[in-house]
């Protein structure tokens, strides 16, 4: 109960953490928000108009930490502000927007990642010394080692422009409605292949490599050796002995990537305008959007934190010693 209560108690000050962090950096950067926002309505607003907006923003000259709480409380509500760019919007309802195409496009591109780059580590570890060992590692690391915009561009121009196979920008076709329906489904999907391809082709190579270390390392241990020896099956060996233990390091990537979903792929989200969060993010730092760039790294920390905790939980269930320090 102890550990339950150590990794909750944890969990709340790394948010706390999170949130405070979030509040002081964007006040240290250099130039005044208000200024650079309000400047070009100088001279063409009357000052009780002007004094309006900047109400309407949440500009405030009160004491940072009257600030602080007052922000602490707006994060508590869901409350993040509104978007410079996308005025009188709320940056909750684009993060609400961007969220579900960045999950989908990235969470798929991942999970399938993930379970065919696990399989693939363990089918080479089962095959060493084959031609296949060297190749597919070989393979796999070209894609991982080449820039992630320059995958998408190939991709871009082989599939998109010079095949026409799939479309080359936007989360769904011009000419459908947005809806539970066929042709939109149907549009999403076509418009998602080459974002899911060029993130699950940057990411393969990473689970294959782990897999295989792990299944090689695991390999060495004594109560494998002594079941080899012992007679059982090279089937059960790897699968029941070997890849059942050598699974726990590819859980705490898993879950670590599954948080880190929602950061998105700025470059691929940018590369094919798909209307994500990496997309957004991009956009509002580029327009100084200082509500949208905070709100967005807000809810990138804590679904990474929120990440962490739960590989947490699942280690202390997978393997009971981690509840007591290593103890036996």
């Amino acid at each position: 109960m102890r550990y339950y209560i150590n990794k909750v108690g944890f969990l709340l000050i790394s948010i706390w953490a999170a949130m405070t962090i979030n509040f002081v950096l964007p006040r240290m950067m250099p130039g005044n928000p208000a200024e650079i926002i309000f400047g070009k309505f100088q001279g063409r607003l009357q000052p009780s108009a002007l004094h309006a907006m900047m109400i309407e923003f949440g500009f405030s000259n009160a004491p940072w930490y009257v600030q602080y709480f007052q922000y602490l409380g707006n994060v508590i509500t869901g409350h993040f502000g509104i978007s410079y760019s996308y005025f009188p919007v709320h940056v909750k309802t684009i993060i609400e927007q961007s969220l579900p195409w960045t999950i989908g496009a990235v969470g798929i591109a991942t999970l399938l990642a993930a379970v065919i780059g696990t399989f693939g580590g363990i089918f080479i570890a089962w095959i060493r010394g084959s031609f296949l060992e060297k190749a597919i590692p070989i393979v796999g690391m070209f894609f991982q080692a080449t820039p992630a915009n320059w995958t998408a561009f190939m991709l871009l121009f082989f599939f998109g422009f010079d095949l026409s196979i799939f479309p080359m920008y936007h989360g769904f076709g011009s000419d459908v409605n947005p809806g539970f329906n066929w042709p939109f489904i149907s549009s999403v999907i076509d418009h998602g292949v080459l974002p899911v391809a060029t993130v699950f082709l940057t990411g393969v190579s990473g689970w294959i490599v782990g897999m295989r270390a792990n299944m090689i390392n695991t390999l060495g241990e004594d109560y494998v050796i002594f079941a080899e020896a012992k007679g059982v099956s090279k089937a059960r060996l790897m699968f029941s002995y070997t890849a059942r233990n050598a699974l726990l390091p590819q859980v705490t990537s898993l879950a670590i990537a599954i948080g880190m979903i929602v950061n998105g792929s700025i470059l691929m989200e940018t590369e094919f305008s798909y209307p994500g969060i990496g997309f957004q993010l991009n956009n509002a730092v580029s327009g100084e959007d200082y509500p949208m760039v905070q709100g967005m790294f807000l809810i990138i920390a804590l679904c990474v934190l929120f990440a962490n905790f739960i590989v947490d939980l699942l280690y202390s269930r997978l393997d009971p010693r981690v509840r007591t320090g290593g103890a036996n």
